[in-house]
C-alpha cells in the first residue's frame, strides 16, 4: 500500500535532536551502515545509533581519518567507500557481504555540494554520480543483505535544494545546457527522493522500506565550496578560521541527524515508505511554485519520474533492466 505524502503528527520538531528520537530503544543486534558517517550529520547518526547499541559501518574515503575521528565510540567499523569510483563501491559492498549479515539500516548520507570538479572520471555530473547513482549501485551490492534483514529501512538524504526544479531527463549531464551548480545540486536531491519512492515500491514484499530525508539546513563541510558572497546571500558569514556565524535558521548537526535516525527505526513507520520527511515527520506537498523553505515539491515524489529514473540508472550502470532490484509483482 502507498504511503500517503502526509504529516503524521509525529510530536518531534526542527529543534529534535537524534537522541530524543532514540531515548529508550535498544538497538542491540541490528547493523547499519551510514555512508560519510564520520562528519557533520553523518557522525551524529553513527554516534547515535551507536549509542543505542547497534553496530555500525561507515563508508568514508579516508579510512585512517574517519577511524580517528570514530575511535571514541564503540561498535563501530570503517570501510574504504569513494561514491565517484564504481569500483569502490562494489568492493565495499562485497567486503559487507563476505560476512552474510543482514543489514537492518542503510543511511544514505554522503554527499557534495558545488565542488571544483563538475564531471567525474566517466563525465558524468559529479552531483549527480555522487549523491545520487553511487548510493543506487551501492544499494543493489547491498539489495541480498537488506532482504536477509526481514524489516530493513533504506534512508536517502535529499534536500529542500531539490525546490529548484525537476530532473531534465533530456540533458543529465548538461551537455546541452548551461551548467549552473544550484541545478545540478537540486536535480542531485531530487533524484535521491525519487530513489526512495522506488526502491520502496520494490522493496516492500521483500521487508524493505525507503525514505528520503531533507535534514535542514546544516553549516557544514558541504558549504566550503561556496563563495564568501554566496555565503551572506544566506545570512552566513564565514570567518578566518573556517568556521561560521549566520542569521539563524540552521540546525545543530544533532538536529539534522534526528530526522534520518527517526526514518531508520521509529515503530511510527512501520508499513510505511516511499516518502519524503522533514523536521521528524513526514513533510507535505507544496505547490511547484511555492517560495516556502519546506516541503516536499511534487516533482520530487512522482511515480512515474521515479520509475524512469530507475531504468536510466541501470543503464549507466550498465545493468540489464531488472536485474538491479527487481519490481514488486503488485
Amino acid at each position: 500500500m502507498t504511503t500517503e505524502q502526509k504529516p503524521l503528527q509525529s510530536g518531534y520538531g526542527s529543534e529534535t535532536t537524534a537522541q530524543e528520537v532514540l531515548a529508550g530503544q535498544d538497538l542491540s543486534g541490528k547493523v547499519a551502515i551510514v555512508t560519510g558517517g564520520s562528519g557533520g550529520i553523518g557522525l551524529e547518526t553513527t554516534r547515535s545509533l551507536a549509542g543505542a547499541g547497534a553496530t555500525v559501518i561507515v563508508g568514508a574515503r579516508d579510512v585512517d581519518k574517519a577511524q580517528e575521528v570514530l575511535a571514541p565510540l564503540k561498535n563501530v567499523e570503517v570501510i574504504r567507500l569513494d561514491l565517484a569510483d564504481p569500483s569502490s563501491i562494489d568492493e565495499f559492498a562485497a567486503a559487507f557481504g563476505s560476512f552474510d549479515r543482514a543489514l537492518d539500516f542503510l543511511i544514505l548520507n554522503a554527499g557534495v555540494s558545488f565542488p571544483p570538479t563538475i564531471k567525474d572520471a566517466r563525465g558524468l555530473d559529479t552531483h549527480f554520480a555522487t549523491n545520487y547513482l553511487g548510493h543506487f549501485q551501492l544499494t543493489v551490492g547491498l539489495w541480498e543483505a537488506l532482504k536477509r534483514s526481514g524489516n530493513a529501512r533504506v534512508v536517502t538524504l535529499s534536500s529542500i535544494g531539490h525546490m529548484t526544479g525537476p530532473i531534465d531527463f533530456d540533458d543529465l549531464q548538461f551537455t546541452k545546457r548551461p551548467y549552473d551548480k544550484f541545478v545540478s545540486y537540486g536535480e542531485s536531491k531530487t533524484a535521491c527522493s525519487l530513489f526512495a519512492v522506488e526502491l520502496d515500491k520494490r522493496g516492500r514484499e521483500h521487508g524493505v522500506r525507503a525514505f528520503a530525508v531533507h535534514p535542514g539546513a546544516i553549516l557544514s563541510g558541504l558549504t566550503r565550496h561556496l563563495s564568501n558572497e554566496e555565503l551572506a546571500a544566506w545570512g552566513v558569514i564565514r570567518n578566518e578560521d573556517g568556521t561560521y556565524m549566520s542569521s539563524g535558521g540552521f540546525k545543530t548537526a544533532e538536529q539534522g541527524a534526528a530526522t534520518s535516525v527517526w526514518c531508520a527505526v521509529s515503530p511510527m513507520l512501520n508499513g510505511k515508505g516511499g516518502v519524503y520527511c522533514e523536521d521528524v515527520d513526514i513533510a507535505e506537498v507544496v505547490p511547484p511554485e511555492s517560495p516556502l523553505q519546506r516541503g516536499v515539491r511534487p516533482w520530487a515524489i512522482d511515480p512515474a519520474s521515479a520509475e524512469r529514473l530507475w531504468t536510466i540508472s541501470e543503464d549507466l550502470l550498465h545493468i540489464p533492466h531488472g536485474q538491479s532490484i527487481p519490481r514488486s509483482r503488485d
